[in-house]
Formats: C-alpha cells, structure tokens, sequence
C-alpha cells in the first residue's frame, strides 16, 4: 500500500506539471510553457515542505498542549501505540463546522486536525474511530497525496482565472477569447476530476483501516452519521478552498443538494451510506 501510494504521489506531481504547461502554452505560447513548469516546480515544492503549514493556516487550526486536551492526546497516544507510528503533532480549528483531518509530508512530519464543532458533537468512542480514520491516512501515506491533489486544484483554477483575466483575446497562439473561456471552464473540472479519482480510493481505505485499528466500526459508522447529519448546516471559513476539501473527514461544503447523482459524480467523498455499509461488512470480518 505504501508503496502504490508513493507511486501515486509522483503521477500526480508529474500530472501537474503537466496540466500546467499545457494550460501555460495556451495561453503564452513556448514563454508560457516554460513560465507555468516554473510555477508548477513551486507549487509542488510548497505543498512538500509546508503543506501541513498550509492546511492548518486555512483551517485557523493551532497547536494544543496536552494539558489542553488530555482526552485527545489519550486516545492518539493509544493508536499510534497500536499502530507503531511516531506521535503527530495535535490541532484543533476554530471551525465549528464538525470534522477532522491530516496532512504533513510523511509520518514522522504529520499533523491531526479536529474542529471544534467535532469536539461538540461527538462522543469519546465516536472521537477515536474518526481519529483511527485519519492515523490512517498518516499510515497510508495518503496525506502528501491529498496535499498535492489540493496544489493540482487550486493551481489549476488559478491557471485558469490568470487566462481569462490576462489572457490575450486573439488568435496569435491559437487561442482566442473561446479558448480562454474553455480553460476557465474546463480546468477546475480537470481538477476535480483528479481529487475525486484519488479521495474516494482513500476515505474507503482509511475507513476499513481505522475500523481494524480501533476494533470498533461501529463508532466510525455512528460518527460519520453525525456529521453528514450535520454538513453544510455550519458555514465553512472563506479561507477554506474547495480545493480542500478532500483533506477532511466528510466534505465540508456538502450541502442537500449532494444527494443528487451529478453531485455525487464529482463529490470527493464516497456517499456516507455506501461507507457506513462498507463499515458494517467490516464489522461482520473482524468480529
């Protein structure tokens, strides 16, 4: 698993280089090829180094004391005890929409995330399945993939506003106005499609994996209830990109409307049913 996902990792840093030049070309020719892979050389530099940085700062999550969340640090210590993985650092975010997350480069540079709407909500059993989920991601290395499926949308999407606000409206590169308003459409799509092919894989496998971590599915099934019970209800901080919200436990900016099957074609998470029966088949194997 490790390994498939490192594989992974590198696709998508090569997708978006690629994706980058393709859309620079468009819109400056050979100046904007070369422009766009410089940019793309940045965007994966920054999301390897400081993509824990950046997910904290937009989620305005900060570091807690253990003295400040004793019950937290108890129920991490104890799984990654189980698991035999180093100890991340602890956040909580101000968001009181309810939901967690993970990200970091590796295990060894990892951060676990929950808001303060989770911390609410949540019972201690319910609390330990959904940080089982996310210890997973951490295991799973899947949390420098989300990270870099979050560079690929939000750079891509920034590509594309760049081409339709600076772009020239002539023909000179073969692209006039029309091609501009293709790549304004086309992109953030390219992008989602990208997170959704990599986060749904994911969340499946952090649930099966955290439900055999913590020996209780049951309690992430109850969780996951709880809060798509509860998303879309709380609004979501502006600093929070869509291009994010594969990181979380449940998609934050889900709303009523993710019951329809055109939402639920491009969500980032699978349906919370078909993971709750997924949950329950788990149950059945361990039990």
């Amino acid at each position: 698993m490790i390994g498939l996902n490192r594989v992974k990792t590198w696709i998508l840093i090569a997708a978006l280089g690629g994706l980058f030049v393709v859309i620079g070309g468009a819109i400056g020719g050979q100046q904007g090829a070369i422009l766009a892979l410089g940019i793309a050389f940045l965007f994966n530099f920054s999301m390897y180094w400081f993509s824990d940085k950046i997910a904290t700062a937009t989620t305005r999550s900060k570091p807690v004391a253990e003295r400040e969340a004793p019950e937290l640090y108890r129920i991490v210590r104890e799984l990654t005890q189980i698991n035999q993985m180093p100890m991340p650092r602890i956040y909580v975010s101000d968001m009181m929409q309810p939901n967690a997350f993970a990200t970091g480069r590796n295990p060894e540079h990892a951060v676990v995330a929950v808001t303060r709407g989770i911390l609410e909500i949540l019972d201690e059993r319910e609390l330990r399945g959904v940080l089982a989920h996310e210890l997973s991601h951490v295991a799973n290395r899947d949390i420098l993939i989300g990270s870099i499926a979050a560079a690929i949308g939000m750079s891509i999407t920034f590509l594309a506003r760049f081409a339709l606000w600076f772009g020239s409206g002539d023909d000179r590169n073969g692209v006039g106005i029309v091609g501009l308003l293709l790549a304004w459409v086309l992109a953030p799509i390219a992008a989602a499609i990208i997170q959704m092919a990599v986060s749904r894989s994911r969340e499946y496998q952090a649930d099966e994996s955290g439900a055999i971590l913590s020996r209780d599915p049951d309690a992430l099934a109850s969780a996951l209830r709880k809060l798509e019970n509860a998303a879309g209800k709380v609004p979501v901080p502006a600093s929070v990109s869509p291009a994010e919200a594969h990181l979380f436990i449940v998609n934050p900016f889900r709303g009523r409307q993710a019951s329809m099957s055109l939402a639920n074609l491009f969500s980032t998470h699978p349906p919370t049913a078909e993971r709750v029966a997924r949950l329950e088949q788990i149950k059945q194997e361990i039990a």
